[in-house]
């Protein structure tokens, strides 16, 4: 069994992910986590693990990996959706197009599910643990860096049965969507917005009272969340020579947000860049570019509908039955068309943090903060 230490900065599904993969291949891993316990911020959120971009069912991609899926994980295949207007529409489809999965500590949660499997493994994991510097082999998978999105609501208990709402108005979650969540007597409302970020509270009063009025939103000691999204497409996921994964890279769904299956697939592929001695940038840019500037077209596209836009669409939807899943999965393929709209949809989006890469080989910092380097500063290795 081979020995050398392998360090991960972040204990999120990616960066337990690349853990998980690592020390199934005989590695010893040791992974630093700044808060006290896995999943932290999230504190029992729902969230939806995408299930539309592949023919191929994520759960089963996962197992194949490595990954164990003793989770809870809720089959999702039918949705309502309200207009601006109040109108309602019913998705549905006859395969499932999200898994809903909960976040955080706790019996059951995808983090605790990743957490056990990886100590399993043998894998050292330390809370309260900050890794500023990271020497010799390792990975980045601290977060999110900005916000490009945010999601605010409240987590609470509910009578209510178990389902899925979404509106679609600007009013309550500028170019976004509002949701409500609930499984097994316990719910998470949210305004998903991409703009407007300084009125927050406002859409989500608005989010609230929308549901209230529409499906009967009942909410017992509600908690109030938000968390933030980055979408970034980076020159280089690279730091100092080590593969930055997850939302430290900006790896997610520019279109809705749809992040933990970018985090575990690129933690998958970190590891097996260092297992097989290649380029992590290779990897990345064959299976996460083009579904990444594919949601991107899509993110500039949505952002032209506005709220009679969206009607126009779910009103097509209800005429023509339209399947769920398999629209979804057409809107997720990266057709030529698309390739030649991305320059464009470039100019439509831009993430609010900076690509801050950094090519030094010496670099031992776990996030380089210099912006422009010389040849000085790589000859000596980056102060962080």
């Amino acid at each position: 069994m081979l020995t050398d230490l392998i360090q991960i900065g972040g204990a999120g599904p990616a960066g337990l992910a690349a853990a998980i993969t690592l020390a199934r291949a005989g590695r010893r891993v040791l992974v630093h986590e700044l808060q006290g316990e896995v999943g932290h911020r999230f504190g029992g959120d729902f969230q939806g693990l995408e299930n539309w971009s592949t023919q191929h069912d994520v759960l089963d991609q996962l197992r194949e990996a490595g990954i164990g899926t003793a989770f809870t994980a809720k089959a999702c295949s039918r949705a309502e959706v309200f207009d601006a207007w109040g109108n309602r529409y019913e998705i549905e489809s006859n395969k499932t197009f999200f898994y809903l999965v909960e976040r955080g500590p706790g019996p059951g949660t995808l983090d605790t599910a990743l957490l056990e499997q990886a100590r399993g493994l043998g894998v050292e994991v330390r809370f309260n643990s900050r890794l500023d510097r990271l020497e010799g082999a390792g990975i980045l998978a601290a977060g999110p860096k900005a916000a490009d999105a945010i999601a605010v609501g409240y987590h609470f208990e509910t009578p209510m049965d178990d389902g899925v709402w979404v509106i679609l108005d600007d009013e309550l979650a500028p170019q976004g969507y509002a949701y409500l969540l609930i499984m097994n007597g316990r719910g998470t409302v949210k305004s998903c917005m991409f703009s407007g970020f300084k009125q927050e509270h406002l859409y989500v009063q608005r989010t609230v009272a929308a549901f209230q009025r529409l499906v009967g939103l009942e909410m017992l000691n509600p908690r109030l969340h938000g968390g933030v999204g980055n979408f970034h497409m980076p020159a280089r996921a690279v730091t100092g020579g080590h593969p930055v994964v997850g939302e430290a890279a900006g790896f997610q769904d520019f279109l809705w947000g749809f992040g933990m299956r970018y985090a575990i697939h690129s933690g998958v592929l970190a590891a097996r860049s260092l297992l097989e001695g290649k380029y992590y940038d290779m990897f990345w840019r064959l299976e996460l570019e083009p579904p990444m500037w594919n949601s991107m077209v899509n993110r500039a596209l949505f952002g032209l509908l506005g709220n009679r836009g969206y009607r126009w669409i779910l009103r097509r939807n209800q005429a023509q039955r339209w399947d769920a899943h398999r629209v979804l999965q057409r809107l997720y393929q990266p057709w030529p068309i698309k390739r030649l709209l991305l320059p464009w949809a470039r100019t439509r989006y831009s993430s609010r943090r900076q690509d801050e890469s950094c090519d030094h080989i010496n670099c031992t910092c776990v996030w380089c903060r210099h912006g422009n380097h010389h040849l000085a500063d790589a000859q000596k290795g980056c102060g962080g």
